[in-house]
């Protein structure tokens, strides 16, 4: 399998800018890698029926490397509040795989728009800095697995590690944003191999497929980005524990506010 040098460099810078932001954020990377990794593969020429579904399942896929890289960085901070994992991870696991099955049958506009007007929604909440109610805890475990279950389901949809959505929420619940960020960043891991397992499945025996693709997921893509992002995550997770909280969450937001213009735009 070749790689033209121009494609290694494109795919390694995206994965350098990636994995920063990864660490530094707990976003996983995904929302920003999907736009220009669909950039690149039209550039190359290959169907735009596949396109952005390649984008997304291959973005899923590297975030398996890049959480496992960053939750490390945020493990050595005690960052990492493994009891939340364990009560969230059953219902993403399921939200993931319906997920990847749902997104390759919705059209790509209206997931466009719902996706921008939610993460919209989100940054304003964090930009604003609203202050939950200090009775306000994290809910039982029926809550918890629906919760799961939702963030699984719309960070399979658009190829992102789900923080997003468990950032704020956590947030929201009063756990502090170095604690929630850290987190996230575990729960990266279950998102994207159940993700990245329904877009393998959902793309098996598709025509003009290009060389090096198990179903949507483009493995070049996955194996170029994969090393450049674990190099850089680990210096994005120092990065945020030296930040105050609140330009923290205002980055965050920043981020967001980008990218939900972007769905937009599109």
């Amino acid at each position: 399998m070749h790689l033209e040098p121009l494609l290694i460099v494109e795919l390694a810078m995206l994965g350098l800018t990636t994995g920063f932001l990864a660490g530094l954020l707990g976003i996983g990377g995904g929302m920003l890698m999907v736009p220009f990794m669909t950039v690149i593969l039209t550039a190359k020429g290959y169907p735009q029926n596949y396109t952005v579904k390649m984008a997304v399942a291959t973005s899923l896929a590297t975030i398996c490397f890049t959480s496992l890289s960053s939750v490390r960085a945020h493990q050595k901070r005690g960052a990492v509040m493994w009891n939340v994992v364990r009560l969230l991870a059953p219902g993403i696991l399921l939200g993931s795989l319906i997920g990847a099955q749902v997104a390759v049958a919705l059209p790509g506009k209206v997931l466009s728009v719902l996706f921008a007007i939610f993460v919209a929604f989100s940054a304003t909440q964090m930009f604003l800095d609203r202050k939950p109610q200090p009775s306000r805890t994290l809910p039982g475990g029926i809550g918890m697995f629906s919760m799961g279950g939702l963030i699984g389901m719309v960070s399979a949809l658009v190829g992102a590690g789900g923080a997003f959505i468990s950032v704020p929420f956590m947030t929201w619940c009063n756990v502090k944003i170095h604690h929630a960020v850290g987190t996230s960043a575990a729960l990266g891991f279950p998102i994207a191999l159940a993700g990245t397992l329904g877009y393998i499945w959902a793309g098996q025996g598709l025509p003009q497929m290009p060389p090096g693709s198990v179903g949507y997921l483009y493995l070049p893509g996955l194996l170029v980005i994969s090393l450049a992002s674990m190099s850089t995550a680990p210096l994005g997770a120092r990065t945020a524990h030296r930040m105050d909280i609140r330009p923290l969450k205002k980055v965050f937001a920043f981020v967001l506010y980008i990218l939900a213009a972007y769905f937009l735009l599109r």
